[in-house]
């Protein structure tokens, strides 16, 4: 059931709603935003100009960097986020964080006057800018996960308890359906997430919820991290190399570090903060495997009631706190079971929300792939190194995040809330 064409006022909502968790999570001191957390990251002084810089170059400019902008074209590269790495992005002479408000408050009035004039058909870059902006919220969030020293977020949400469902499997059935989207249907789908196409999928078995914590504690026990045989050639290199005996940010005390607190390893919540040969191995060690991207849509958003797909894994209702963990007011997955009305059609549950769970696929476009207006968001990265991630985290916005959705990384990156949730074959 394809979701209700957004209308201008719901754009300027959820730009209004980004806009909101941007301010919120530079809300710091200025060393706080001028520091690098970690090499990995950009010190969030940098994304706090990018956000704006890619607002204004996308709605004023139509992309084209060779039209002068807001900012002097030197101060405006250095916010190309391919041109300057992260690493290096410290000792840019970036804009300080007065200016680049100032910046970004000027940009989003001039935009809000432009949208007024822009018609419906055209909305979609508009789309395209609130969710980039949402992903550098969910990338503040990881940097501020990684940053040392006392709290200085603190949760504004509870969640809701779980039940005793992990290790649980529902069952898929085989057949056709229609894995990615056309535009109209979602409208502010991304262009590797189209076009729509009808796929035959072999039965399997999915987990009903992800992987918890107490199932991540009994691979540790069994020696899942000293037994080479459970894990692929290269992803044991990697664990050799990189030193993992536990997922990032746990202590050898059993306790973990979560924004600055230290606390026990809550066993009912997902894990979080694994990488992809990790998910590799434990799926090995488990006796199952990583879902395919293909399956993991499936499960999530095919109805075989109906034979077409539902807009969300519950139906077509958008989602809320009664269904789905999203928006970053918890700070923390919830835990498995605590959603059972956001279930999909099959019954498996917490596909949206939570954690990115690491899927087995390369990420490649679908047949009949066409770039959108931003022709680098996919195409530079297809064929690379990357796995695909699906579902999103309880750090994402509702506004960036679908069924269809396709998230990508290298298969060694932890510091993103990553997830895992087992396959079968049937």
């Amino acid at each position: 059931m394809p979701n209700d064409i957004p209308l201008r006022e719901d754009i300027v909502r959820d730009l209004e709603l980004a806009r909101d968790r941007t301010l919120e999570l530079t809300d710091l001191d200025e060393p706080e935003l001028l520091a690098q957390h970690d090499p990995l990251m950009s010190p969030l002084v940098w994304d706090l100009a990018h956000v704006g810089q890619q607002e204004e170059l996308w709605l004023l400019r139509g992309g084209d960097m060779t039209r002068p902008g807001m900012l002097a074209p030197d101060v405006d590269s250095l916010y190309d986020a391919f041109k300057h790495r992260r690493a290096d992005r410290p000792a840019l002479p970036l804009l300080p964080p007065v200016e680049a408000r100032s910046f970004n408050h000027e940009v989003r009035g001039r935009v809000l006057d432009v949208l007024e004039r822009t018609p419906d058909e055209q909305l979609f870059t508009a789309g395209m800018v609130v969710q980039h902006e949402e992903q550098h919220d969910e990338t503040m969030f990881a940097t501020l996960q990684l940053r040392q020293g006392p709290p200085v977020l603190l949760e504004r949400r509870s969640l809701p308890p779980g039940r005793p469902v992990a290790g649980e499997r529902v069952l898929v059935a085989g057949g056709p359906f229609v894995l990615g989207v056309d535009a109209a249907d979602e409208p502010l789908s991304l262009d590797n997430e189209r076009p729509a196409h009808t796929v035959d999928v072999a039965p399997f078995w999915i987990g009903r919820v992800p992987v918890t914590n107490a199932q991540w504690r009994e691979f540790i026990g069994d020696g899942g991290y000293r037994r080479p045989g459970l894990w692929s050639d290269r992803g044991w290199a990697h664990r050799v190399q990189a030193g993992l005996e536990r997922p990032e940010f746990w202590t050898a005390g059993g306790t973990r570090r979560r924004f600055g607190l230290e606390e026990d390893v809550p066993p009912d919540d997902p894990v979080q903060h694994v990488c992809y040969f990790e998910a590799e191995a434990f799926a090995a060690w488990s006796g199952g495997r990583l879902p395919t991207e293909t399956e993991w849509e499936k499960a999530c958003a095919w109805d075989p009631s109906t034979q077409a797909r539902r807009a969300w894994p519950w139906g077509s209702a958008p989602p809320g706190p009664e269904v789905a963990n999203l928006g970053g007011l918890g700070l923390r997955p919830a835990p498995a079971g605590a959603y059972p009305a956001g279930a999909s059609a099959y019954g498996a549950e917490q596909l949206i929300g939570d954690v990115w769970e690491w899927t087995s696929s390369d990420f490649t476009p679908w047949p009949g792939f066409v770039p959108m207006i931003y022709r680098a968001y996919s195409e530079p990265f297809f064929g690379g190194d990357y796995k695909v991630l699906r579902g999103g985290s309880w750090a994402v916005a509702p506004a960036a995040i679908r069924p269809s959705f396709r998230n990508w990384d290298h298969p060694i990156r932890r510091q993103i809330f990553t997830g895992v949730r087992l396959a079968w074959d049937a």
